[in-house]
């Protein structure tokens, strides 16, 4: 067989377009406002794909990315709520804040948004409880899974576990749910 040398740099050519397309496509699909994240997360026995990435922003300052991992990709909050399969929220800070701080922005989100406050409140409280300051480029991850319920971790740590999808319901619902920190924010979790 007998290849030309034109024909040879040709298809060097297109192998070389298609990996710099394949690499770049994956490069930039987790990443915004300098804050780089897995295009999958690992959730006990599943593996999640990132659904979409949304920047909080309060006033001009730029305060966290966040990342929604699904199992199934979705643009529908509702369903993605509604939905007892694993999920989950990573928020990489893009500045530092205190716990008082993080505790304050969630309650607010929380009282907004979740639909069962009463049945959540103590759950919620103790998971606040366990958030530590965070300096920037640290990552808070909030997975649930249905047999195990709702772990929150600070980088690679196991900060604490909520049973319940209920309470799965009123954490995802933060950014998720009618009145998120910002628009924006859930708009790019959902793609």
């Amino acid at each position: 067989m007998k290849i030309t040398m034109t024909k040879a740099l040709s298809l060097t050519a297109v192998l070389l377009i298609l990996a710099v397309v394949i690499l770049d496509s994956t490069a930039l699909a987790g990443e915004l406002a300098g804050a780089k994240l897995p295009d999958t997360l690992k959730a006990g026995d599943k593996t999640l794909r990132l659904n979409g990435l949304g920047l909080r922003k309060k006033a001009i300052i730029k305060v966290y990315v966040g990342g929604l991992y699904l199992e199934s990709p979705s643009k529908d909050a509702a369903a993605i709520l509604a939905s007892d399969q694993s999920k989950a929220i990573t928020l990489f800070f893009l500045r530092d804040l205190t716990k008082a701080q993080l505790a304050e922005a969630f309650q607010e989100s929380f009282e907004e948004n979740a639909a069962d406050k009463a049945g959540q409140k103590a759950a919620f409280d103790k998971m606040l409880r366990l958030l530590p300051d965070v300096k920037e480029g640290q990552t808070l991850t909030f997975t649930y899974l249905p047999e195990k319920g709702t772990m929150l971790q600070a980088g690679n740590k196991e900060l604490g576990a909520f049973e319940g999808k209920g309470f799965a319901d009123a954490v995802f619902s933060i950014w998720l749910g009618p009145k998120p920190p910002s628009e924006d924010l859930k708009q790019g979790l959902l793609g």
